[in-house]
């Protein structure tokens, strides 16, 4: 066989090949669509079948909730027809109420008028006999004037001064009583608690001198502290701010000064200087420079020391610095650092007892005569100032009013406002604390006595107990068991109002009434 038959056969091979090919093909998507077509009428059939059912379900559910809703509808419209034939029924009754009600109203009005006409009856016979028995009190009133020879507003001013005395009488009684029962029942507690105060705290006796005597060593000292042509003790005043007064008191100076810090500077230089024996106005001033620094540094640890003492915090440098202030600071020779530690334990122990804060009482007691420490600076009381210097370090409210109010110069608003005042009074009065000269002891006496002398119905009056005291002895027939009562408070204020004392004065009024007779 040639190659080109070889050729020509494998061609129409292949021709063959793609012909049987393409004709099977053929007859597979043939054989695939038939039964594809089968497949979905097969499907088709199904569905419809199937879309039936659910319409045939459909209608038989939608047929039932029919049904439902209609005999809802129905049990409601029932329901509805009942409530409406109740509240039928009800309107029935009210209306049957409300006819009885204005029946019932009309009678009572038919009642009222009828009454109105009998008060009117009643009110003019009334009126009548008010008529006659007008003209029968005049005619009994002229009557009266004619028999008692007053007239009628004579006769009133006498009833009135009658019913006065009284009333002032049976006034001053009620008083008596219930002061009794009240100064009963504080008294036997603020003995408690002021006893439990005292017992808790114990300090020394205060004796001590405000004035600053410096003894020399000879007489010759005081020429040279004076120095050539009064050099020395001028640059001594220049520098401390005091006056020397040397005068022929042998062997000794005194300083003077309203500053009590200003007074201890120039104290120290002066002893110093005496014992050094180099005095010029060099020396003078370079001492001076240091002593001031180091009387600062002392001031801020006393008042450091005063602060932890007490227990309390929160103190600006400022504050502890003016209470170190205080330890140079006198008042009738009691120190008024000691005096605020003292006052300040007694607040603190009073107020455990009361159920009040004790470190804000504390507090109050420690800062309330810091004013003291520049009260020869700023013009006014020393309560106001320290309340003032208190409120520029922004200190509690509490705390400022009841520093201002410690001596009654601000109404109080709390308890420690008042609380202040008697442990003040309590520390300034102990025994001890505090000494006066003759002089002022003697005055304040007579000042006692006079003041009683001046009300009337006082017969005589003693001071007693150092003038803790005051008796006063009163008429009987010019002062009544009530009025007495009245006058003891009323010289109480006389005393509160013009004397200036420590601690409290007691005024005691005797109404003695004495019957004698003779047997013979």
């Amino acid at each position: 066989m040639t190659p080109w038959i070889a050729i020509a056969v494998s061609v129409a091979a292949v021709l063959a090949g793609l012909i049987a090919g393409i004709i099977l093909n053929n007859y597979v998507r043939r054989l695939q669509k038939d039964a594809a077509v089968r497949d979905a009428d097969k499907i088709r059939s199904n569905a419809e079948r199937e879309a039936e059912h659910y319409l045939r379900d459909a209608r038989i559910s939608a047929k039932g909730e029919l049904i439902k809703m209609r005999e809802e509808c129905e049990a409601e419209l029932k329901e509805r027809r009942r409530e409406q034939a109740g509240n039928e029924k009800r309107l029935a009754q009210r209306e049957e109420a409300l006819d009885r009600r204005t029946d019932a109203l009309d009678a009572k009005l038919k009642n009222l008028e009828k009454q109105e006409k009998e008060i009117d009856l009643l009110r003019e016979r009334l009126s009548g006999r008010e008529q006659e028995l007008s003209k029968s009190i005049s005619r009994q009133i002229d009557e009266l004037e004619r028999i008692s020879g007053f007239s009628r507003d004579e006769a009133r001013t006498v009833l009135l001064e009658k019913l006065k005395d009284e009333v002032k009488n049976e006034s001053g009684l009620i008083v008596r009583a219930t002061l009794e029962e009240a100064k009963a029942r504080s008294e036997r507690e603020a003995r408690r608690i002021l006893t439990y105060a005292i017992q808790r705290y114990a300090s020394d006796c205060t004796y001590e001198r405000t004035t600053a005597t410096i003894p020399l060593p000879n007489d010759e000292m005081k020429g040279r502290i004076i120095g050539r042509e009064g050099r020395n003790i001028r640059a001594i005043e220049a520098a401390t701010g005091v006056s020397i007064l040397i005068d022929d008191t042998p062997e000794a100076v005194v300083i003077s000064c309203f500053d009590p810090v200003r007074k201890e500077v120039a104290r120290q230089l002066m002893e110093r200087l005496i014992s050094d024996g180099r005095i010029h106005p060099t020396r003078v001033e370079e001492l001076a420079k240091k002593i001031s620094k180091e009387l600062e540094e002392e001031l801020f640890q006393v008042g450091e020391a005063a602060v932890l003492e007490t227990g309390i915090t929160g103190v600006p440098p400022q504050i502890m610095k003016l209470l170190g202030r205080l330890k140079y600071r006198y008042s009738f020779s009691q120190n008024v650092l000691q005096h605020s530690l003292e006052t300040a334990y007694f607040m603190g122990m009073i107020a455990a007892e009361l159920g009040l804060d004790e470190k804000k009482a504390k507090r109050i007691g420690l800062f309330h005569d810091i004013g003291k420490a520049i009260d020869h600076e700023i013009e006014g009381p020393h309560a106001q100032i320290g309340a003032d210097v208190l409120r520029k370090h922004n200190e509690a409210k509490d705390v400022i009013h009841a520093v201002a109010a410690h001596h009654g110069e601000v109404e109080p608003e709390s308890l420690y406002d008042i609380l202040i005042g008697a442990c003040d009074t309590l520390s300034a009065s102990r025994p001890g604390a505090r000494s006066e000269t003759t002089e002022l002891y003697l005055k304040r006496l007579e000042q006692l006595e006079s003041i009683a002398h001046e009300f009337s119905g006082v017969e005589s009056c003693f001071a007693l107990q150092a003038g803790r005291e005051v008796r006063v002895m009163v008429v009987p027939e010019k002062v009544s068991e009530g009025e007495a009562q009245m006058l003891a408070k009323e010289i109480c204020e006389r005393i509160e109002k013009e004397m200036t004392y420590p601690g409290q004065i007691k005024v005691t009024i005797i109404r003695e009434t004495r019957s004698v007779e003779y047997a013979k």
